[in-house]
This record gives C-alpha cells, sequence and structure tokens, in this order.
C-alpha cells in the first residue's frame, strides 16, 4: 500500500504541474493575443490590449492558486501527514468531473485514500 500512496502523492503533483502549465500558457497566450490587438491600431485597441492583460493576469493567479493544494497534498502524503488524506480525499472527489482524466485520478486516488491501510500508514 505504501507504494500506492507514493503514486497518489506524485500524481498529485502532476497535476498541480500541469495546473502550473496551464498557468503560463494562459499567460502567454493573453499576451500574444494582447499584442495582436494592440498591434492593430483600430479604435479602441488599447481598451482591449487592458482587457485582455487584466483576464490573462487573473487567470494565471486563479490558475496558480489552484495548483498550491495539489502540491500541498501530495507532499503531504510522501510526508505521510495525516491531514493529507483528507485533502486528498477532497481534490480527488472535485477532480472526478473532469472526464476522462480526472475521473481516472480521482477513482484511483479515492480507492487508495480510503484503504484502511492507507489509514494506518497515515496515522
Amino acid at each position: 500500500m505504501a507504494t500506492h500512496l507514493k503514486v497518489t502523492a506524485v500524481l498529485f503533483m502532476i497535476i498541480g504541474a500541469l495546473i502550473v502549465c496551464m498557468a503560463l500558457l494562459a499567460s502567454v497566450l493573453f499576451g500574444v493575443l494582447g499584442g495582436v490587438v494592440g498591434a492593430s491600431g483600430d479604435e479602441g485597441a488599447g481598451v482591449a490590449v487592458a482587457f485582455l492583460g487584466l483576464t490573462g493576469a487573473i487567470a494565471t493567479t486563479v490558475l496558480l492558486a489552484l495548483a498550491v493544494p495539489y502540491f500541498v497534498c501530495g507532499w503531504g502524503l510522501l510526508k505521510r501527514r495525516s491531514w493529507a488524506r483528507v485533502m486528498g480525499i477532497i481534490l480527488a472527489a472535485i477532480a472526478l468531473p473532469k472526464f476522462p482524466i480526472g475521473t481516472a485520478f480521482g477513482v484511483y486516488a479515492l480507492i487508495i485514500l480510503f484503504q484502511k491501510d492507507t489509514e494506518k500508514l497515515l496515522a
């Protein structure tokens, strides 16, 4: 069961890293869009560039904030902290509707985190 717990912890960290990649992609995407709109020279382009910049900054910030719990949970599971089990159950349940990868991850994580052996490892 210890191996499955490590795999689950690493999966939490991988999902956190994927969310960070999405944040960076959003930042680049909105930056490029802002550059294209700004270069067009149309009337109101300045307002659009400001809007795109603000939207990109908000999207990046929100995604980075969403990645933090996954890293914290993965670290907690690797260090065998009891609170990480509850956090992992919550994050895995939230991932379930994100078909197909989130569903597969959520089901696997829930199966591992609800095992009695896992509960003993994290006690």
